[in-house]
């Protein structure tokens, strides 16, 4: 747990998926969330947790679909969402929320 508030804790935005394996839009996520860190490097920091294996770190955000995911800097949650989010919607939230662009 301590590891986990420690990441979230970071300076650059942190963008958490919180997935289960036998989730079917789970497994749609990954090749956006490919894509997003392909689009934006080191902007961005993308971890994914599962929710069956983590299930404190899951209670402790209050996660109760997934995919959730929830986008942290400094500690603060600046933005989440159930759901699969398309790639360019997530970069621009990303984006909105300071990520600096990748030139």
């Amino acid at each position: 747990m301590n590891a986990f508030a420690n990441l979230i804790n970071s300076k650059e935005p942190v963008l958490v998926d919180f997935f289960a394996t036998w989730c079917g839009p789970c497994k749609m996520m990954t090749p956006i969330l490919e894509q997003v860190k392909k689009n934006l490097g080191e902007a961005i920091r993308i971890v994914k947790v599962d929710v069956d294996r983590n299930t404190a770190v899951a209670q402790q955000f209050q996660v109760q679909g997934v995919p959730t995911l929830i986008l942290f800097r400094e500690g603060k949650v600046l933005w989440r969402q159930s759901g699969v989010v398309q790639t360019q919607q997530l970069i621009s939230i990303i984006k909105q929320y300071g990520a600096p662009v990748n030139r």
